[in-house]
């Protein structure tokens, strides 16, 4: 039976759940203030559920390989349904190592990727910079990820967003929702924050290209909120309500008591670079590294621009540090020594919504009510099979014991209650 549902959200991840949902027959309805300005703004957009793997996180393989695969399909949609590109490379990643103990890190950590099936393969610093001989002479081996690709996250947000809203039945409401309506023990919409209603389409500068002169440095922050008007609250109606608004998530108005979503900021420095004619390619790979324990990658764009990242840092602080600038600079450097002619276009700060064991929250909350939020540095890559998950749950092809490694409700406690916390319809 088709549904309308409820997509509070429009970074990638809700924007890939809402174009899943549309692609099954479902009527969606997209609410955000600003869509694809939050965390997906500033995302490097690696599709690495190898290289991205960490100790202890087997549990997001069931995710993270699925979505790396489902990829190419989605481009292929996506290209059939408009003329925006994704920025979509199918390059494999090159992770490289600083030292003798960032490579003994790696090695271990490769065993553990093949025991559990992911393709990795060492490689020495002379094969290494055989296919790329940008490398620096000091690095002290590397690995070769032939699944983990790349995608331009701003593109494919623009892409989605101009896919979606030629649909009929696809609505994007540039609002904030600001509580879930209940109507016997059920969630069966949202109330919005009083505004002074937008006419016209939603804009946004879904690229990479700067928008200012080529010799000026642009330090971007998330936009302020928007000071709500006294107008009426608009009410708006659905069968399933989908939560994806990352941080805003556990400020939901109504969720059911006894929920605990404890999604914290994680805050990433990303900077994008230039390259000058004469150096370009400046790498075809991805190359991803340790520096003398710390994590960074060198992101090369198919129109010669470049993203350097990420910085993790939890100090609440929304601008841009010079001292992550700094670290990320020469860390690349160390790993790339030619990152040191590059032409500084933009850097960015921007949260990343994190949760106690980086896993999201997945998964059905209450009747009419899903959870697709807190996926931390994974976003972009999960968004395609939290998609289908979502979709699955929808459509009730899936049984919330499918993904119980995802639980919304595993951080709370064990009498989850499915009522809410006030507003009725």
């Amino acid at each position: 039976m088709n549904k309308h549902v409820i997509v509070i959200g429009a970074g990638v991840v809700g924007l890939a759940t809402a174009w899943r949902l549309h692609q099954r027959g479902h009527a969606v309805t997209i609410v955000d203030p600003a869509p694809a300005s939050g965390a997906s703004h500033a995302a490097a957009g690696m599709l690495a559920a190898v290289s991205e793997y960490a100790f202890e996180e087997e549990s997001l393989l069931a995710l993270s390989v699925p979505a790396a695969r489902l990829y190419p399909q989605i481009v292929a949609e996506l290209d059939q349904a408009t003329v925006v590109g994704t920025g979509y490379r199918s390059t494999p990643t090159i992770v490289a190592t600083a030292d003798a103990a960032d490579r003994e890190l790696l090695r271990s950590l490769r065993a553990q990727q093949l025991e559990l099936g992911l393709d990795v393969q060492d490689l020495t610093s002379r094969e290494a910079r055989a296919l790329e001989p940008l490398l620096g002479p000091g690095i002290s081996g590397a690995f070769l990820a032939r699944d983990d690709h790349q995608i331009t996250p701003r593109r494919l947000a623009g892409a989605y967003m101009s896919a979606l809203e030629v649909c009929d039945d696809v609505h994007v409401v540039p609002e904030r929702a600001v509580e879930l309506l209940w109507r016997d023990e059920r969630v069966v919409g949202v109330r919005l924050e009083p505004s002074e209603r937008r006419e016209g389409p939603v804009t946004h500068r879904f690229d990479e290209q700067p928008a200012w002169p080529s010799s000026e440095v642009v330090a971007d922050v998330p936009p302020a909120s928007p000071t709500p008007s006294v107008s009426a609250q608009q009410v708006i109606e659905a069968d399933e309500v989908v939560v994806a608004n990352g941080l805003e998530s556990p400020r939901l108005g109504g969720l059911p008591r006894g929920l605990v979503w404890p999604i914290r900021p994680v805050h990433g420095d990303v900077l994008r670079l230039r390259t000058p004619e004469r150096l370009r390619p400046l790498t075809t790979h991805t190359i991803r590294g340790l520096v003398h324990g710390r994590s960074v990658y060198i992101v090369p764009r198919e129109d010669g621009t470049v993203v350097i990242g990420a910085t993790e840092r939890e100090d609440a602080r929304d601008a841009v540090l010079a001292g992550s600038v700094l670290q990320l600079l020469r860390d690349a450097h160390e790993l790339l020594p030619a990152v040191d002619d590059l032409e500084l276009i933009e850097a960015t700060a921007r949260a990343r919504p994190g949760t106690p064991d980086n896993a999201p929250l997945l998964g059905r909350v209450a009747d009419g009510l899903l959870a697709n939020t807190g996926t931390h540095r994974h976003g972009i890559l999960l968004s395609a099979q939290n998609a289908v998950v979502i979709s699955d749950l929808v459509d009730g092809t899936a049984a919330a014991s499918d993904w119980q490694a995802f639980d919304p409700w595993r951080f709370s406690s064990d009498d989850r209650s499915e009522t809410p916390t006030g507003a009725s319809a």
